[in-house]
């Protein structure tokens, strides 16, 4: 079940890791996982079932007391050792995120940067877990003693999309155990090669055994049972409103805990004193970054009508320049879709705008696509009224829909007119500006005159329909931590 060094995947992952073995599934089905640049199969994994999802929850149950007691410097050892290995597998794990996911290698190498970062930071924020309990908590009341305890949820199970695999999994799993949790992690079917390595890992640092249990499969066979497991005290999931909702039911009906990254529909506003030039660089990264398949693309655009002429003809100018193709070459800009049903899903939206008859920038029609890979090009609308579902829905994809606006005021009400609220970008010349502006945005992560600085130091997480919760920083350690009071009076 190793990675090998030239990245190449197993044919065949027909196996299960729970309790630091890798043990049969109790599944029968096999799912293919593909390249989707060369549009073949390059693997197939396990469609595990209830009993495996049985298997791995009381694996976790058994190994949680004793994580627990080792204490945050201990745990915080272990998380130096994934944040080790996957420095040490850089190359292979670069490799093998552009051919499962079809990134180009510069976008797969930021990816492991940042999953690497997380792994450290949660390592030292689990070292000053310790210092803080105990806590004295000041009270009016003469006489009493108030201690704070912060103790681990306890068995979590935690499902990452396809889109950013290697990272979504350290926002989950790092603080996880870093708080003293046991976990059961599903992978996505679609990209589950690259974080077969984190099993590999715990059997390399000698990670208790039940601490870190993956299971592959679907939705139906591993999904679904996880959430509704009586023995799973949370579940923190990323991907879709419409699996979200399932999720968030589920838990409802035992009231376990629940953190959720959910969709986005972020707006990047332009204002008339930013350079049009650099903010075309800024726009691009924010909705072409992956193909567009990040919940936080600012795939709504609001440029000043004073500066729309001039940024409209740098995005065509850059548009033109991008190069789509095989995800492993050096010079590629733009990898295909990761699945052949996401571009389909794109595809449908683009039929859309050809029924509203939106005005195209950049299309289709303007571009010739390699001849095999699940590709789209990168595409522009301008002038895109209000009421279109692609103004309305996430797209996720490389599809930027873009509207002028005569004012300050009216940018920041176009911007908070939308049933998300993950992120938003402003640029403008006058950085006091821009940070004034992004304060009255209702989103979570606001970034100004930059690209989308995720860093593991600050939340992350959405207003409105785009989730509940919050990972990384100190907010991520918290929520796999519950707060315990012990009360009473002073010692005479």
């Amino acid at each position: 079940m190793s990675i090998s060094s030239n990245a190449e995947p197993s044919s065949l992952l027909d196996k299960q890791f729970i309790n630091n073995k890798w043990v049969a599934s109790s599944g029968t089905r096999m799912l293919d996982v593909m390249n989707p640049y060369r549009e073949e199969r390059i693997a197939q994994v396990t469609a595990g079932d209830s009993q495996d999802v049985q298997a791995a929850v009381q694996a976790a149950q058994q190994a949680q007391p004793g994580w627990q007691a080792l204490g945050g410097a201990g745990r915080a050892a272990y998380l130096d050792g994934f944040a080790d290995g996957l420095e040490a597998r850089r190359d292979t794990l670069i490799t093998l995120s552009a051919i499962n996911n079809g990134k180009p290698l510069a976008e797969a190498g930021i990816d492991l940067d940042d999953a690497i970062a997380c792994y450290r930071y949660y390592a030292q924020q689990a070292r000053t877990l310790d210092a803080r309990q105990g806590g004295h908590v000041s009270v009016a009341m003469e006489g009493v003693d108030a201690r704070c305890y912060h103790d681990p949820v306890g068995v979590v199970g935690l499902i990452t999309p396809w889109n950013f695999p290697l990272v979504t999994s350290a926002w989950k799993l790092a603080p996880a155990l870093a708080a003293g949790c046991t976990a059961v992690l599903k992978p996505s079917e679609v990209t589950p090669l690259p974080e077969q390595v984190l099993a590999e890992l715990a059997l390399e640092i000698d990670l208790p055994a039940g601490v870190l249990n993956l299971l592959n499969g679907d939705g139906d066979g591993i999904g679904a049972p996880l959430t509704n497991h009586p023995g799973v005290d949370k579940i923190s999931f990323t991907g879709s409103n419409r699996v979200g909702e399932t999720v968030m039911r589920s838990a409802a009906a035992r009231t376990a805990s629940v953190s959720l990254e959910l969709g986005g529909k972020s707006p990047i506003l332009v204002m008339e004193d930013a350079d049009p030039a650099q903010a075309a660089d800024w726009v691009m990264a924010g909705i072409y970054f992956n193909a567009g398949q990040i919940c936080s693309a600012t795939s709504r655009l609001l440029v000043h009508e004073s500066v729309a002429e001039a940024l409209y003809a740098a995005l065509a100018e850059r548009m033109d320049a991008l190069t789509l193709g095989d995800p492993l070459a050096a010079d590629t800009d733009l990898g295909p879709l990761t699945s052949a049903k996401q571009r389909e899903v794109v595809q449908h939206y683009l039929a859309l705008a050809e029924q509203e008859g939106l005005t195209v920038v950049r299309g289709a029609q303007h571009r010739t696509l390699p001849a095999r890979g699940y590709f789209l090009a990168p595409t522009l609308y301008r002038d895109v009224p209000v009421e279109s579902r692609l103004w309305q829905e996430e797209i996720f994809g490389p599809v930027l829909c873009s509207r002028s606006v005569t004012s300050e005021e009216e940018a920041i009400g176009l911007a908070n007119d939308s049933a998300y609220g993950l992120a938003a970008t402003v640029i403008s010349g006058d950085p006091k500006r821009a940070r004034r502006i992004g304060r009255q945005l209702k989103a979570g992560s606001i970034w100004y005159n930059s690209e989308q600085l995720v860093l593991p130091e600050t939340g992350w997480g959405g207003f409105k329909r785009s989730g509940i919760g919050r990972e990384l920083g100190p907010w991520g350690l918290g929520a796999y931590l519950e707060v315990k009071h012990v009360v009473g009076p002073l010692d005479r």
